[in-house]
């Protein structure tokens, strides 16, 4: 691994994908080199320790060949080794999400040994569920299962990958998981929802939940093709490049131009005349990328994450610079903070930065992208791309939950025309803080 680690005055390996979690960041790098960034405290950054990391470092140690897939849920990270056929995933344990059969935090990769031989075409991770798509189409779920987002047909948590029966002769394409809600879009180009549907984030004309996959209406006869969850609402793009998406618009993360909530999809008339190539869903925000290398990003915008330029909430898309007008390759939303590449292959973030999940080296939040110096070509330092030193698995540290967690009250439903629940920072129920949120029974 450490030949691979760039010296200082060499280029650092080419990033392959990014992504990002509640409030910790990953990075895939040519070579096989998985760093990652941010909030450590449930072992989410995979390098031994409960430690924060301000910039990108290497996980040292993990050497599954042939990683193809990484992806952050809120506190957790899973990646997927190609070669090996085999899912790892690390960080905070709670209700099963790390699919090893308990509820045990894991703060180095650790192999999903359910999953071992099975290979998977994608893996998504929520809140605090997980699911994968084998490469016959069959879904997978286990983790948190409270308002049915596992698809079982129950409320009972998984703390192993059990297959979605609902979907048996139906071919899954691709999956998303939001907090507690999940959707999925078959082969066929149809969209089904299930979980938490309070805010009409399943699709399905509704404020209900569902217990397993329910097939939403057709949309204009189009066919989709892409999908992703934030929080509480939902985004989808057709096989024409139409955006669509519903759900909760509290703080305008549908993009329509207001602050409505949408029970089926609705299409992002704002971006009619643009093709979508690439969608993801932050806590309250959205980004959207476009086939012409354009980043467009909306919603909850208190600490920049949409990356506008400012600080205020954005009810419609509003396009996000980047130097010498570098097209994007890919994007990644966190909770707060959004993560994206250019086809240069330098990495930005922006957005909440209390954490170091920006990784700047610094704990400041930013509203424009700033490039990652460690990760990036054209990075103004050439920075060395930092090792975590093997630390032994017993060596975990272990936090005490009065220091970790804050018990915050699960939000009501905004009442129609109620604007005061509107708005930036409005919210009650939002921590101001970054400590994690733990749903308090009623």
């Amino acid at each position: 691994m450490d030949a691979a680690i760039s010296a200082a005055h060499e280029a650092p390996p080419a990033v392959v994908l990014v992504s990002a979690g509640a409030s910790h960041s990953v990075a895939l790098l040519a070579g096989n080199v998985l760093c990652t960034w941010g909030r450590g405290e449930d072992g989410q950054l995979g390098h031994g320790d409960a430690e924060d990391r301000l910039v990108p470092t290497v996980i040292s140690g993990f050497d599954a060949p042939g990683i193809t897939s990484v992806i952050c849920g809120a506190d957790h990270t899973t990646a997927y080794s190609e070669d090996e056929h085999q899912v790892y995933s690390w960080g905070w344990g709670d209700f099963g999400r790390l699919g090893h059969g308990n509820s045990t935090d894991v703060f180095t990769p650790q192999p999903v040994k359910a999953l071992q031989g099975i290979k998977i075409k994608q893996l998504a991770c929520g809140d605090s569920h997980c699911l994968a798509v084998t490469m016959a189409g069959e879904v997978l779920s286990w983790g948190r299962n409270q308002n049915g987002q596992l698809g079982l047909g129950t409320t009972e948590d998984s703390l192993l990958p059990q297959t979605i029966q609902a979907f048996e002769g139906i071919s899954v394409n691709m999956i998303a998981a939001g907090a507690e809600h999940t959707a999925a879009v078959t082969e066929d180009g149809e969209i089904y929802g299930w979980g938490w549907g309070r805010y009409g984030n399943l699709g399905l004309g509704d404020r209900n939940d569902r217990f397993v996959p329910e097939k939403v209406s057709s949309v204009e006869g189009e066919k989709m093709v892409l999908v992703a969850c934030g929080w509480r609402h939902t985004i989808t793009v057709s096989s024409s490049g139409s955006l669509y998406t519903y759900g909760w618009s509290k703080y305008g993360q549908l993009g329509h131009g207001d602050f409505e909530d949408h029970l089926v999809p609705h299409k992002v008339e704002a971006l009619k005349d643009s093709s979508t190539s690439q969608i993801s869903g932050g806590w309250r925000h959205t980004m959207a990328l476009t086939s012409d290398g354009k980043l467009y990003g909306w919603g909850w915008n208190k600490f920049g994450q949409v990356g506008a330029g400012d600080n205020a909430d954005h009810c419609s898309p509003a396009q996000v610079n980047f130097p010498e007008e570098q097209k994007v390759a890919q994007v990644a939303c966190g909770w707060r903070h959004t993560l994206a590449f250019t086809e240069k292959k330098n990495v930005f973030a922006w957005g909440r930065g209390t954490s170091g999940q920006l990784g700047h080296g610094e704990i400041v939040d930013r509203n424009t992208p700033v490039i990652i110096d460690a990760l990036s070509p054209d990075g103004p330092g050439s920075k060395k791309l930092e090792s975590s030193a093997a630390i032994p698995f017993a060596a975990k540290i272990w936090v005490s939950p009065s220091e970790r967690y804050a018990l915050v009250p699960d939000e009501k439903v905004a009442k129609p025309g109620d604007v005061s629940a509107r708005g930036n920072g409005a919210d009650a129920s939002v921590p101001e803080n970054d400590v994690k949120r733990m749903r308090v029974s009623s």
